[in-house]
């Protein structure tokens, strides 16, 4: 049986960038809502409340979890686009999801969101020069992490948390 937790593996980055994987790294993350809405399409209320594995969050708190992560994620990429090495604050995604929009709030606001996010997401990322994918911010922990490796990480992030739902609707038999 697969590993529910991590249906595709856990992210490892690629310490050999190309610009041919750069650009399908960003077309990952333009394509990353509609393979969300693919995921929960048709599922009841009940089942976006069933979690997607034991002891793991619900369907409608990763599809919320989605937004929350990405919405960050493109507010870091402007700050190191427009600043020297930023330290970037962090959050606590776990207690993120047990806030109540997260918990009981319909997916649909966090699917428009998260398409949202990522059309100005792509744009942002087409336009990018290769010498910008170099820039770095610096997370509450001190490390330093640059677009490029920020950019894998968020094309992984996706397809690894659409994968625990289509996995989900695998295991359930969910049409």
């Amino acid at each position: 049986m697969s590993d529910a937790q991590y249906p595709i593996g856990k992210f490892a980055p690629d310490p050999d960038v190309t610009e041919e994987k750069r650009k399908r790294w960003i077309e990952e993350i333009a394509a990353a809502p509609a393979g969300f809405r693919r995921a929960v399409a048709g599922l009841t209320e009940k089942q976006l409340d069933t979690p997607y594995r034991e002891g793991g969050w619900t369907i409608r708190q990763v599809v919320h979890h989605m937004a929350d992560s990405h919405v960050h994620n493109l507010v870091r990429f402007r700050l190191a686009l427009t600043e020297d090495n930023p330290a970037i604050t962090g959050y606590d995604p776990a207690k993120w999801a047990e806030i109540p929009d997260a918990k009981t709030g319909p997916v649909e606001v966090s699917l428009a969101l998260l398409q949202a996010i990522h059309d100005r997401w792509a744009l942002l990322l087409r336009a990018m020069a290769p010498a910008d994918f170099a820039r770095t911010f610096r997370r509450p922990d001190g490390q330093v992490v640059t677009l490029d490796r920020a950019l894998q990480t968020y094309a992984w992030h996706g397809k690894h948390h659409a994968a625990q739902i289509t996995g989900l609707r695998g295991r359930m038999g969910w049409k």
